[in-house]
C-alpha cells in the first residue's frame, strides 16, 4: 500500500530588494536577493486526504518574507534568514522544519571622482553570496553559507601530470597551463540554538565571508597548483583555521578547459607549449572536482 514518504512545500524565486537609507549621512545600501522558503510538519493530510486546513498558503510565505525584511535586518543574509524560518515554528505549532535559502546578487557601490557615490551601484560580476537555513523545533538552526558562480582564471602556476595512464587516457601530461574554474564554496556552521543565538556576534558573518572570498583569491592565484583536487583542499583548511565557529568546509569546482590550437598547418605557425597565444576555451565537457573538509575527522565516523 502507497504511503507519503515525504513531504514539504512553499515558495520559490520571490525577488526581494531593501534599500536602508542613513539620514544623518544620505548613504544609502542596496540588498537585492532571491528567496526560498519550504516548510515540513504535520501536512500529509493536505497530500492524503485533500485537507487544506494544514496548509498555510505559499502566498502567505511570500508575504511573510516581504515583512520579516522590512522588520529586520537582512544583512548578514544568515540572520534573516534564520528569523524568516524561526516566525514560521513560532506562529504556526503544526509546523516542524523551515528550510529557507537565500541568494543576495552582488551589487557594488560606485566610485564617482574618486569618491564612493552615496546611492548609486553597479553589477561587476555574477558572483552570488548564499544561505541555507533549516530551522527545526528542538533542534536548533543549521546554517551553511556560501560563495557561488565566483569566475577566477589564471595563465599559468598550474600543472597536471602523473596521473593514471592507461588504455583509455589520451590527455598529454602538462607542467604549465591556464587553469579555470566558478568558484562554488560552502562552509557549515556548529548548530545554533536559536535566532538569538544567531543574531548575537553577527558580525561573524560577514568577517567569514571576507575571510573565505579573501583566502579563495589569494591560494587560487599565489598556488603552484599540482591539480585542482589539492588547491582546493588547501582553501579548505585555511577556512577551517580562519573561522574557529565553522565545522566543514567544501568545494564543487568545475574545471573549465582552454585548449591550445595548432596552428602549424599555416605557415608553420608556432602556437603549442612555451609559444601558445592562442586558446579555444571549452563550455563543454568539464572536469568537475568536489570535496569536503571537516574540522575533526573524527565526525566522518559517524557519518
Amino acid at each position: 500500500m502507497p504511503g507519503l514518504a515525504s513531504a514539504r512545500y512553499g515558495k520559490d524565486n520571490v525577488r526581494v530588494c531593501k534599500v536602508q537609507r542613513d539620514e544623518q549621512t544620505g548613504v544609502h545600501t542596496v540588498t537585492e536577493m532571491t528567496v526560498c522558503c519550504l516548510l515540513e510538519g504535520k501536512i500529509e493530510t493536505s497530500y492524503t486526504e485533500a485537507d487544506n486546513s494544514v496548509v498555510v498558503a505559499t502566498d502567505s510565505i511570500k508575504n511573510t518574507i516581504y515583512i520579516k525584511a522590512k522588520e529586520h535586518p537582512v544583512n548578514p543574509p544568515e540572520v534573516y534568514a534564520s528569523h524568516l524560518g524561526q516566525h514560521f515554528l513560532d506562529t504556526y505549532p503544526h509546523i516542524t522544519v523551515a528550510h529557507v535559502d537565500v541568494v543576495v546578487h552582488r551589487w557594488t557601490r560606485m566610485a564617482i571622482d574618486g569618491a564612493p557615490h552615496p546611492h548609486s551601484f553597479f553589477r561587476d560580476g555574477q558572483e552570488t553570496r548564499n544561505v541555507k537555513a533549516t530551522v527545526a523545533r528542538g533542534a536548533g538552526i543549521d546554517l551553511n553559507s556560501s560563495i557561488a558562480g565566483l569566475s577566477v582564471l589564471k595563465s599559468t602556476g598550474s600543472g597536471f601530470h602523473g596521473f593514471v595512464r592507461d588504455e583509455f587516457t589520451t590527455l598529454p601530461e602538462t607542467w604549465d597551463r591556464i587553469l579555470s574554474t566558478d568558484i562554488d564554496c560552502s562552509w557549515a556552521w556548529k548548530r545554533f540554538p536559536n535566532a538569538a543565538a544567531v543574531q548575537q556576534g553577527a558580525e561573524r558573518f560577514d568577517k567569514a565571508w571576507e575571510s573565505a572570498r579573501g583566502i579563495i583569491m589569494k591560494t587560487f592565484a599565489i598556488d603552484e597548483s599540482a591539480s585542482v583536487q589539492n588547491t582546493m583542499y588547501k582553501m579548505c583548511e585555511q577556512i577551517l583555521e580562519a573561522v574557529p565557529e565553522v565545522d566543514k568546509a567544501g568545494f564543487a569546482l568545475p574545471n573549465k578547459h582552454y585548449f591550445e590550437i595548432d596552428l602549424s598547418w599555416h605557415k608553420g605557425i608556432k602556437n603549442t607549449g612555451k609559444d601558445a597565444e592562442v586558446y579555444a576555451p571549452q563550455s563543454g565537457p568539464n572536469g568537475l572536482i568536489k570535496c569536503e573538509v571537516f574540522r575533526d575527522v573524527a565526525t566522518l565516523a559517524h557519518r
